[in-house]
């Protein structure tokens, strides 16, 4: 109960969910958020992280490292955009995108009403428009998202960030 657990899955070619790319726990209730995923299930090697740039702060920025600590990009909620619909900044090498909620009145009525709201975000390149993520919120018991990543120039652990990221720091 103090902790969200988050699995990466592949995708088998028959589109069934495949093994396990990296896990990830978050600690509810942190001062300063960071999330570390692992190559395994028992947390042994870590292979990428994110971590808050500050303690608290209503459009904080969220800088993505690899395993060594190295930044690889961040992302960054829109807050003032974010007040109806869900927003964010999304910044890596080569990329510079931005992302928020495909339909506003799911985004109005989840500041409302706890249901579970299946939703989508999408994500597109502010150079060409083109989308290089999406994450949509299936619908179920337990929380499920499926990310596409169509622009294959993205680095899976910044997707996965920004993918988990959508989850645990807005309370989903």
């Amino acid at each position: 109960m103090l902790v969200n657990r988050y699995e990466i899955r592949g995708a088998n070619a028959d589109g069934s969910e495949g093994p396990i790319i990296a896990m990830a726990q978050q600690k509810r209730m942190a001062f300063k958020e960071q999330v570390t995923f692992y190559s395994d299930e028992a947390r042994t090697t870590a292979v990428f992280s994110f971590k808050a740039r500050q303690i608290m702060d209503l459009a904080a920025v969220y800088d993505v490292f690899d395993a060594a600590g190295t930044p690889i990009g961040y992302f960054q909620k829109d807050f003032k955009a974010s007040l109806l619909r869900s927003s964010f900044h999304f910044v890596g090498p080569g990329m510079d995108a931005y992302g928020q909620e495909r339909n506003a009145l799911v985004g109005i009525l989840r500041r409302f009403v706890d249901l579970p709201f299946v939703f989508h975000f999408d994500f597109v390149s502010k150079a060409t428009g083109q989308k290089v993520m999406t994450s949509e919120k299936k619908f179920g018991l337990r929380d499920k998202y499926t990310i596409e990543v169509p622009d294959t120039t993205l680095d899976f652990r910044l997707a996965a960030a920004m993918a988990v990221g959508l989850d645990a720091l807005m309370g989903r």
